[in-house]
């Protein structure tokens, strides 16, 4: 009989606890803050981390999971008694962790030819892959087949995107994915972008005028793509994107008619790159 065990990492942005709550494997990415290594989730509660990364003049970085705490951590799961193990990754483009994610797996089953590891890029970040990780693991406890929860997977992964608005260009400045230039210009014009996570690569789909413009929009890119009737959840940062969420929630309900299914915070590894303070939707793409 299949036993089927569920891994992502920490970029996956889970709502607190739903680890133990559901039985995922989580993979933490390593943080080096002025220098000192901290691990994400485990060392800074979200609001807790924030208050770090607005606090420092350098930007903290962070690094990939390393083949052996893959092989570690899929040894243990096999001496555990589970025979199926899944892990969905970060967007493979941006990291070198489902690779070496992929290269563990190898190993692993080399040494296990009894078991199996499916490894699969989300192509995307934060809660676009995480509510598919969460699904997967319900699906798990339920007795579902390793090939129904692969199969559902892939096609989640295949569709999922985030859409995302941060309120400030001055951390995609700071780790270089936008130029000085752009930022000063962007800043001066009061310009907002609105970035796609999709596919492997972030795209600016658009560029709005002022705060006020960045819910609308993105209610109405989200209405006007999204599978019909398909779950969404909402994410956000610090303080004042917090007050953000609560009215894109509202305004999402109101013009699909059902509310998101969760409302997450945003994590060390996409914070460091696109700031704390932003608010995405996150949903299955037509």
């Amino acid at each position: 009989m299949s036993k089927v065990k569920i891994f992502t990492d920490s970029a996956s942005d889970l709502p607190v606890g739903a680890e133990e709550e559901y039985g995922i494997g989580m993979f933490h990415f390593p943080l080096n803050v002025d220098g000192k290594e901290y691990l994400e989730r485990i060392d800074f509660t979200p609001d807790e981390w924030y208050q770090v990364l607005e606090s420092q003049e350098k930007l903290p970085t962070h690094a990939q999971i390393t083949p052996f705490q893959f092989e570690e951590a899929f040894t243990q799961a096999i001496e555990e008694g589970y025979t199926d193990l899944v892990y969905v990754s970060i967007n493979a483009a941006g990291s070198a962790t489902h690779q070496n994610a992929q290269s563990a797996a190898k190993t692993v089953m080399e040494a296990h030819p009894e078991v199996n590891i499916t490894v699969i890029d989300s192509g995307t970040y934060t809660y676009a892959y995480g509510y598919g990780v969460v699904e997967a693991a319900k699906m798990a406890r339920r007795g579902e087949t390793p090939q129904n929860i692969v199969a559902w997977l892939k096609d989640w992964m295949s569709h999922c995107v985030a859409l995302a608005a941060p309120y400030t260009l001055a951390y995609a400045k700071k780790s270089g994915r936008v130029s000085c230039a752009a930022a000063f210009v962007g800043e001066l014009l009061g310009l907002k972008p609105i970035i796609l996570f999709a596919n492997g690569e972030p795209e600016t789909v658009a560029k709005v005028r002022g705060e006020k413009a960045i819910i609308p929009y993105l209610v109405n890119a989200c209405k006007d793509s999204i599978i019909p009737k398909t779950p969404y959840s909402v994410v956000c940062g610090s303080e004042h994107s917090q007050q953000q969420a609560l009215l894109l929630s509202k305004a999402l309900e109101k013009e699909l008619g059902y509310p998101p299914v969760e409302t997450v915070h945003i994590g060390a590894c996409i914070s460091i790159n696109i700031g704390p303070d932003v608010i995405a939707v996150c949903y299955k793409h037509q």
